[in-house]
């Protein structure tokens, strides 16, 4: 006869499972991120035209580059501090740090150069991660409170 295998503790079941739900919630964001771009640009359209929804569309798009290189940016950081056999050099980890704010102001540089009006957008654009970082809190709230973790 076989054995049963040993009952699981259902705290410990459950904190494996909040444990995979919020290890999620960079992806999450970034899943935000790409999804609030269009709906967003497409409601500036709407309601303001052409140009702020265009310098929205392209700060969202810097909004996303930079946190996807920020991301790196910290990743290789940790890498170095713990040691990891392989990782970037310090000049290219500070380049790229750098290179997000250099990305900023020649996409502001462009969009005052070629319509002023579209630098509001842009700079609305910019806050693309706080909306996206406010969309994963609701829906960690919906987890919270509906799948009680």
């Amino acid at each position: 006869m076989p054995e049963n295998p040993p009952p699981t503790e259902p705290a410990l079941v459950d904190a494996i499972v909040a444990d995979r739900f919020y290890s999620g919630a960079l992806d999450r964001i970034r899943g935000f991120m790409l999804a609030l771009t269009p709906l967003l640009s497409a409601a500036a359209w709407w309601m303001y035209g052409a140009k702020p929804a265009i310098g929205l569309g392209v700060g969202c798009v810097i909004a996303y580059v930079n946190f996807y290189w920020l991301k790196r940016v910290i990743g290789s950081f940790v890498d170095r501090a713990a040691g990891a056999t392989k990782s970037q050099s310090s000049d290219g980890i500070v380049a790229r740090f750098v290179g997000r704010y250099i990305l900023m102001a020649v996409g502001a540089y462009v969009i005052l150069t070629v319509s002023p009006a579209s630098l509001n957008g842009l700079l609305a654009g910019l806050f693309l991660p706080v909306a996206a970082i406010a969309c994963e809190a609701a829906y960690e709230v919906y987890g919270a409170l509906v799948r009680g973790m």
